[in-house]
């Protein structure tokens, strides 16, 4: 489901150059990685709006009692990703199903989020868009297309002992076939970028 390459930015970009990758890549936020590709942050345009008006004409700071608004005004005092960037990113891991993405995409009210490695280096982006897209197709349209995986991949005989259903994007495997015919029958199944989940439940003929 995620997109790439995926953009991003270095940690010693000032605000005007974030603004303009932002407004190039039509995106509200971008990731913040090191030399090495590992995420950061994240640099949005509310934090950019908040450094804008820090700095703008006529800015009075007041008194700022809460602990999240002391937060703002320090990190709109800065000029660059590091210093502008919300930190710890939010991300997921690229095995993460569409439903556990979609949930933190809900949770955390974010638009795209990082994908990264298991040693946090960036290596997608997923948008709610596209999860969205996945989790609401039809099922019966995903279960044709299982089948005709199923025809694919399996010989004649195999197939009659494939059973396949479909619920909420989750697909299901169940039936007697070679071991190697399954592992290549779930791996082709977990390859359909609408299936939400693959349960293979197929055991060896």
């Amino acid at each position: 489901m995620m997109d790439v390459p995926a953009a991003s930015l270095r940690h010693d970009l000032t605000y005007r150059e974030i603004a303009r990758l932002l407004a190039r890549e039509r995106v509200g936020a971008l990731p913040v990685v090191d030399e090495q590709d590992r995420i950061l942050g994240v640099v949005s345009e509310s934090d950019l709006l908040a450094k804008v008006a820090f700095d703008a004409p006529g800015h009075r700071s007041g008194r700022l009692g809460r602990l999240q608004e002391r937060r703002l005004h320090t990190k709109a005092q800065g000029d660059t990703a590091a210093d502008l960037m919300t930190s710890p990113a939010i991300t997921v891991l690229p095995g993460a199903t569409v439903a556990e993405a979609a949930w933190l995409a809900a949770r955390s009210r974010l638009k795209r989020i990082p994908v990264t490695d298991h040693e946090g280096r960036l290596v997608g982006v997923v948008g709610r868009d596209a999860l969205l897209q996945a989790l609401i197709r039809d099922d019966a349209g995903i279960q044709a297309e299982v089948e005709d995986r199923v025809r694919a991949v399996c010989d004649p005989d195999d197939r009659k002992a494939v059973e396949v259903t479909v619920h909420d994007g989750i697909v299901e495997l169940a039936g007697q076939v070679p071991p190697a015919t399954g592992s290549r029958l779930a791996a082709e199944v977990e390859k359909i970028a609408d299936a939400v989940e693959v349960k293979n439940l197929l055991t060896t003929a």
